[in-house]
C-alpha cells in the first residue's frame, strides 16, 4: 500500500507552543500509524536547533533556503515582528510554490504565517489538500473576514483546537461547516512527561506558585505582578515563580521593584523542563487575555498542580469546566482573582485532589494518541 505523503509548514521566530504541537503532530503520524511518510518544512533555519529531536522521530525536514536567516531577524515587538513575518514571506513564496508543485504531497498542514500557503493555493492549482490549522484564538477584524472568505475557497479543511473556536468560526460563516473539523492539540506525551518530572532541580523556593509562557502582552503577568500585595494578605507565605522570555521583560522586573516585590517574586528565563517546578507548585496561575487552548495550563494539570486561570477566550473554560477542574476567575479582574484565591486557601486536602482528578482527566484528548488517532480519521 502506497504511504501517503505528509508536509507541515510552521514557520517561527521565538520559542512558542504551536512549535512543540507541530513537531508532535508529526510524530504522532509516525508512531501510530505506517501509512504516512512525514515531513517539516523549515523556511529559513528555524528548526535547526531542534534538528536532533525532528531526526530522532523519524521525521524528514524539507529547507527551503541553504542559509540560516530566520535568527538574525527581530523576534519582539509588533512592528519588527511583522517585518520579520514579511521577509520569510517573500523569501519562502518561490521555494514553498517549488517544493509543493515538484513534490505533490498528499496534504500540506499550515500552522503560523499561514497567509503565505494560503495565496499559494488561491493563485495556483495544486494536486495537493491544504489543511488550515488554526493556532490559538484567532482576532477576526473586518479585513481578515474578508482575506479568508477569499483564500480559504482552495482550502480543504480548517481544524480548530477547541470546540469554542470551532464555534465561533461557524458562527462567522468563514467556510462551509463540513470543512470545520475540531482536532485538540498533542500536548500530552506522558511518558516523556513522567521521566521529566523526576529530574532533580535547585529550587528558588519552598513554598511557590508558579506561571509559564512567553513575556508578551497575551500572558499579562503584569495582572499577577499588581494584584501579588493583596494576594499575600491571604497567602503570606507564598512566593511566585514566572518564567519565560519576550519583550515586557524589562517592564515586569521595574514593576517587581517599583511595588518592592523582589523577595517574592523572580522571572526566570525559558526552561526546558518545567516540569519538575510544576510537580513541586502549590498552584500554577494563568492571568491570559486569550488563550486557545493554553498548552502550559494542560501541562500543569497533567502535573497535578491546582489551576487557577482567567477565562480568558476560549481553551480555560472547556479545560477547567465550570470550575471542576480548577478556578476561573474573570479576566483582568483583581476582585474576583482574589475571590478565587480564597477559595483555594478554603479547600481541603480532599477537595484539592478532587479539582486535580478532574482536570487530569480533561488532558485526556490533548494526549499524543489522542490526537494521532484523530488526525488519521481527518486524513482518510
Amino acid at each position: 500500500m502506497k504511504k501517503k505523503t505528509i508536509y507541515y509548514w510552521s514557520p517561527f521566530l521565538t520559542e512558542i507552543a504551536t512549535v512543540k504541537a507541530v513537531i508532535n503532530s508529526a510524530f504522532s503520524l509516525k508512531k501510530f500509524s505506517d501509512k504516512y511518510n512525514v515531513s517539516i518544512i523549515e523556511a529559513g533555519g528555524e528548526f535547526r536547533e531542534k534538528n536532533e529531536d525532528i531526526l530522532k522521530k523519524n521525521i524528514n525536514l524539507i529547507k527551503l533556503s541553504k542559509v540560516s536567516y530566520a535568527k538574525y531577524l527581530p523576534k519582539y515587538g509588533k512592528i519588527f515582528s511583522r517585518i520579520s513575518f514579511l521577509i520569510i514571506f517573500i523569501l519562502s513564496f518561490f521555494p514553498l510554490k517549488k517544493v509543493i508543485k515538484d513534490h505533490k504531497p498528499d496534504y500540506i498542514l499550515i500552522h503560523l504565517i499561514t497567509s503565505l500557503p494560503l495565496i499559494l493555493f488561491f493563485l495556483f492549482n495544486f494536486h495537493t489538500k491544504c489543511i488550515l490549522r488554526i493556532s490559538g484564538y484567532p482576532e477576526m477584524g473586518k479585513l481578515r473576514i474578508f482575506f479568508w472568505k477569499l483564500v480559504l475557497k482552495n482550502v480543504y479543511l480548517v481544524t480548530c483546537p477547541t470546540f469554542g473556536t470551532y464555534n465561533y468560526l461557524k458562527k462567522l460563516n468563514i467556510v462551509p461547516k463540513y470543512k470545520l473539523k475540531v482536532l485538540y492539540d498533542p500536548v500530552i506525551i506522558v511518558n516523556d512527561f513522567i521521566k521529566k518530572k523526576n529530574i532533580s532541580h535547585n529550587y528558588l523556593f519552598k513554598n511557590y506558585a508558579i506561571a509559564i509562557g512567553r513575556l508578551t502582552k497575551q500572558k499579562n503577568f503584569i495582572f499577577l505582578i499588581s494584584s501579588y500585595k493583596r494576594l499575600l494578605k491571604e497567602l503570606p507565605n507564598l512566593n511566585l515563580i514566572i518564567i519565560g522570555n519576550g519583550e515586557e521583560k524589562e517592564m515586569l522586573n521595574r514593576e517587581i521593584i517599583l511595588r518592592s516585590l523582589e523577595d517574592k517574586i523572580k522571572i526566570l528565563d525559558y526552561q526546558e523542563n518545567i516540569f519538575p517546578l510544576l510537580k513541586n507548585a502549590k498552584c500554577f496561575f494563568m492571568p491570559s487575555l486569550w488563550e486557545d487552548p493554553g498548552f502550559v495550563l494542560l501541562e500543569s494539570s497533567f502535573m497535578r498542580c491546582f489551576v487557577i486561570t482567567s477565562n480568558c477566550k476560549n481553551g480555560p473554560e472547556e479545560i477547567i469546566q465550570n470550575n471542576n477542574a480548577g478556578l476561573l476567575f474573570e479576566k483582568n479582574n483583581i476582585d474576583d482573582f482574589i475571590n478565587k484565591i480564597q477559595l483555594f486557601k478554603s479547600l481541603n486536602k480532599h477537595q484539592k485532589k478532587f479539582y486535580k482528578l478532574n482536570a487530569l482527566r480533561a488532558c485526556k484528548p490533548f494526549t499524543l494518541f489522542s490526537h494521532g488517532k484523530e488526525l488519521e480519521k481527518i486524513l482518510n
